[in-house]
């Protein structure tokens, strides 16, 4: 049973993927393989349409446990990085489209796991950082992705300095999706995600495999494009599309 990390259903349909390493949320190996377990489950639930990923009302996560790393021997290290590069990016292999709901602060390997999520709401008191240079260390999960979404001359001067990014500018830069009141944090992840609940989840499955395809993206379209085709939404939705119009079908995630 996992020490930091739970899994409830917020409503119908809707999974919140929750971690609580109090005080202040740093995230240690144990915390991201405990992620990555939970991630890897609601993957594998047929009844989960999306998924939320919070934190607690106060921060999400302000780090990197500087003291398990301070301990580790080169050896050490080598051993472990492959797991913990992929517990942080557990949020990309979830099918289901995701959502980072960000209170206080997503500093290091919290904002590399937050990177993961196709969607990132924070309060407008959040700061963000990866501050991993500043420790003598780079992220070992999110230089890629900050790259890809936001470009590759914001995302080196992010990393370069390590410095820490308010709501204002996280949002202009793309780094955020939406900027909320503090209060309104989870709510608004909710509301985005209820938007899933009775979608065309293979389809939308579909549509995050292309997008994490990268530079793949177009070969893999064309084979999740036809596979679609045996797929009893699509079906439904062809037909539905040809007589009203989009929107009106009715799909039950098959």
């Amino acid at each position: 049973m996992a020490e930091f990390v739970t899994v409830d259903r917020a409503e119908t349909g809707i999974a919140v993927l929750r971690f609580a390493r109090p005080p202040l949320n740093l995230i240690d190996l144990q915390l991201a393989l405990e992620l990555a377990a939970a991630a890897e489950e609601i993957a594998a639930a047929e009844d989960v349409r999306a998924v939320i990923v919070y934190g607690d009302e106060r921060i999400f996560a302000a780090g990197d446990d500087q003291a398990e790393l301070a301990g580790w021997t080169p050896e050490q290290a080598r051993a472990v990085v492959s797991d913990l590069q992929a517990a942080l990016e557990c949020l990309a292999r979830i099918p289901q489209p995701t959502v980072a709901a960000v209170t206080g602060y997503a500093v290091g390997a919290g904002l590399e796991l937050a990177l993961g999520a196709d969607r990132r709401v924070i309060g407008d008191n959040v700061k963000l950082a990866l501050p991993q240079i500043r420790a003598g260390l780079v992220p070992v999960a999110g230089i890629r992705r900050l790259a890809l979404l936001i470009g590759a001359g914001p995302a080196r001067d992010l990393v370069y300095t390590g410095r820490f990014v308010e709501a204002a500018e996280a949002a202009a830069l793309g780094l955020v999706d939406e900027v909320v009141a503090p209060d309104d944090v989870f709510t608004a992840a909710l509301r985005w995600a209820r938007q899933f609940t009775e979608g065309p989840a293979r389809a939308l499955a579909a549509a995050k495999r292309i997008f994490e395809a990268g530079p793949h993206g177009r070969d893999r379209a064309r084979d999740e494009w036809a596979e679609l085709f045996e797929t009893e939404d699509r079906s439904t939705g062809t037909r539905s599309c040809s007589v009203a119009g989009p929107g009106a079908a009715e799909f039950v995630g098959r």
